[in-house]
């Protein structure tokens, strides 16, 4: 397992050398071989590996490694963008099963984070995260920024949208049966994740509501 998260950190944080490495491999296989169509595999290689390899760390990491925390120490801004946004460069803390701490390092365009989205989410400075990492390589973190306070706090604010939505289509027009039950729906979905009294009351009174109105 060690070894695997060795290549995979290697594999998401140097694309550039990975590629070097492919291209070397397949040309002194090729070359040994007398056989060119061993030259064929290393550009689809190379694009699935900048596409999907902190996604294949991510799932990795998230399947087999250990939960622990980290910290990051340093936030720089460097001078290349993504989607018109700078890249920063990260240094953190990882805490190792000994309570003892390791140090590690990301950037935006590295940084393996799950659940797996299209989307780049890293916590802030200063403030403990939940990570998981193969014992004996700590250096290589999943973050798991659902788990976070900053994490959970996004959470429930996406979670919330619908119900502000629903809630003001109601207060325009407390007749319209479509705006109630989509009202009812949207409080009930969040109660699900959030345990809230007041919602679930003003579920009870929707529903008396709608009866009438029926």
């Amino acid at each position: 397992m060690i070894f695997i998260s060795k290549i995979l950190f290697f594999t998401s944080h140097h694309g550039f050398y990975t590629v070097i490495i492919l291209l070397v491999f397949f040309v002194l296989l090729s070359y040994m071989t007398r056989k060119a169509w061993f030259l064929a595999p290393i550009i689809p290689l190379a694009i699935l590996n900048g596409i999907a390899g902190q996604y294949l760390n991510a799932w990795f990491l998230n399947q087999y490694g250990v939960e622990s925390t980290a910290v990051i120490t340093s936030d720089v801004e460097t001078n290349s963008t993504l989607n018109d946004m700078y890249i920063h460069d990260y240094e953190a803390i990882v805490k190792k099963q000994d309570g003892k701490y390791v140090s590690t390092y990301f950037s935006t365009t590295s940084a393996t984070i799950y659940p797996i989205e299209n989307a780049i989410r890293i916590p802030r400075m200063e403030q403990h995260f939940p990570v998981k990492y193969i014992p004996g390589y700590e250096k290589n973190i999943v973050i798991l920024y659902y788990q976070s306070k900053e994490g959970n706090a996004l959470l429930k604010y996406e979670k919330m949208a619908p119900v502000n939505s629903a809630r003001i289509k109601y207060e325009a027009d407390r007749t319209n049966k479509e705006f109630i039950e989509e009202y009812i729906s949207a409080l009930e979905d969040y109660v699900k994740y959030y345990e809230s009294e007041e919602y679930k009351i003003k579920i009870e009174e929707l529903k008396k509501e709608l009866k009438q109105l029926k």
